[in-house]
């Protein structure tokens, strides 16, 4: 993983506990994974106006 091991992955996780504390942690999570939700949302309608786009020009070439 990015060519860390084990005890640089501790020490990173160590000085974000420290900068941010117990609390602010999960708050901050919860806010990564909607962040996350809605960018992989966010893709899945640019992926549906593709394939629609897609099939309008099929059904143009076959008239």
């Amino acid at each position: 993983m990015f060519g860390l091991r084990l005890p640089e992955i501790i020490f990173i996780a160590f000085v974000i506990l420290l900068l941010f504390g117990g609390k602010k942690i999960p708050e901050m999570m919860k806010g990564l994974g909607k962040g996350v939700k809605s960018f992989k949302d966010g893709l899945g309608g640019v992926e549906d106006e593709a394939t629609a786009e897609a099939e309008e020009k099929k059904t143009d070439e076959k008239k």
